[in-house]
């Protein structure tokens, strides 16, 4: 069987769906050597890198395209040009697209779809208008147009059929996983990488993890943290790692204004794990999620997480964290005093989050792709 993966995102994108999109095509190619596989990216404009790294292996065809990945958008779902996605990867049986869009496919080929969230629907506001609008106008056509759509939670599935009239037959839940670099056993001198890359000094710290945007509620956690009482922030600091990503200036300005709140940009995937492993909780009170990837790890690093109770986050979670309200900021203040005086609960809540994140794994990903991969042709 001949399977094409768009692989973009894996390239352009650092964070999120970027290294969902690496994690689990690299998963795949590894739990499958019996299929063909031909995977694509728009790479113009980018510097040269080893972007074929965790892809370059026998049986897996890579194709560049030499333009950018808006102008790929461009094509195909702003003028709509019926350019079939065939003529990069040649005859296809199945393609899959992790990244919420569908290119144009010839006749015959089955296609896969994942949409990771509805964020665009539920809080529109959150998102620049040009942005919006694409996402409003494109996610639906490509949802119509898919053999089957994938989702990260059954919460997102619960949306695209409530939202968008997908048939519940359509839809599969695919959990993402938790890389194997996420775990709670320290590396050598990974304390003196971090201060030297982000400035992260010795001392406690709550710790929040996302790309710059409304969605992730910064404000909030900053407003939480700063009722912290005396007693318990005097040498605390509020650590938040992510990119700037948009809308996000009022953000940095309250973060420029405190001295005891610092945005350490984005952090590479391979310092992450000691950065939750150093943190004395992490905080995740985004506003919607379509699963919120970075809970788990922090879990499976070892941090005690408190997250908001909305959208997909009490299906992710489970009983290893505590749940609060995205919208009361003294909920957070609440949830962070109870974790940083109760060593009983903190522990629990690590115990539970270490059993909990160690149940998403990549490759029960990957398997997972494969079984719809072959379910859609005559291959078993």
């Amino acid at each position: 069987m001949r399977v094409g993966v768009d692989y973009t995102s894996a390239v352009r994108q650092r964070a999120g769906i970027g290294r969902y999109t690496r994690e689990l095509v690299a998963a795949l190619l590894s739990v499958d050597d019996v299929h063909q596989y031909t995977v694509f990216a728009a790479t113009g404009g980018l510097e040269s890198r080893d972007w074929r790294s965790g892809i370059d292996r026998a049986g897996v065809q890579v194709r560049a395209l030499p333009i950018t990945d808006d102008w790929l958008a461009r094509l195909w779902h702003r003028l709509r040009l019926p350019i079939p996605v065939e003529l990069l990867t040649g005859p296809l049986d199945v393609f899959y697209s992790p990244d919420f869009t569908l290119p144009p496919t010839r006749r015959g080929t089955k296609t896969i779809l994942t949409v990771h969230d509805l964020s665009f629907v539920h809080y529109p506001d959150a998102f620049v208008p040009s942005l919006r609008r694409y996402l409003e106008n494109a996610v639906p056509r490509s949802v119509r147009r898919a053999d089957l759509v994938l989702a990260d939670s059954s919460r997102t599935r619960s949306d695209l059929i409530s939202l968008f009239e997908v048939s519940p037959e359509v839809v599969k839940v695919v959990y993402p996983g938790v890389g194997s670099r996420f775990r709670s056993e320290p590396r050598a001198g990974e304390r003196e990488r971090l201060r030297e890359r982000y400035g992260v000094v010795d001392g406690p710290y709550v710790l929040g993890v996302g790309t710059l945007q409304p969605r992730k509620n910064y404000l909030y956690l900053m407003e939480g943290f700063n009722r912290l009482p005396v007693s318990l922030n005097a040498e605390l600091q509020l650590l938040i790692a992510g990119g700037h990503g948009w809308l996000c200036d009022e953000v940095v300005a309250e973060a420029d204004r405190r001295e005891n709140i610092r945005i350490l940009g984005f952090v590479e995937d391979d310092d992450l794990p000691g950065l939750y492993r150093g943190a004395s909780l992490f905080a995740f009170p985004s506003l919607y999620e379509g699963f919120g990837l970075p809970v788990l790890e922090a879990m499976a690093c070892g941090a005690p997480v408190i997250s908001s109770g909305t959208s997909s986050l009490p299906e992710v979670c489970g009983d290893a964290a505590l749940l609060v309200d995205p919208l009361i900021p003294g909920e957070l203040t609440e949830a962070m005093i109870r974790l940083l005086e109760d060593t009983e609960l903190r522990d629990q809540l690590v115990t539970r989050g270490l059993a909990r994140a160690a149940t998403f794994t990549w490759e029960r990903s990957a398997r997972s792709l494969l079984d719809l991969i072959e379910s859609l042709t005559d291959a078993r």
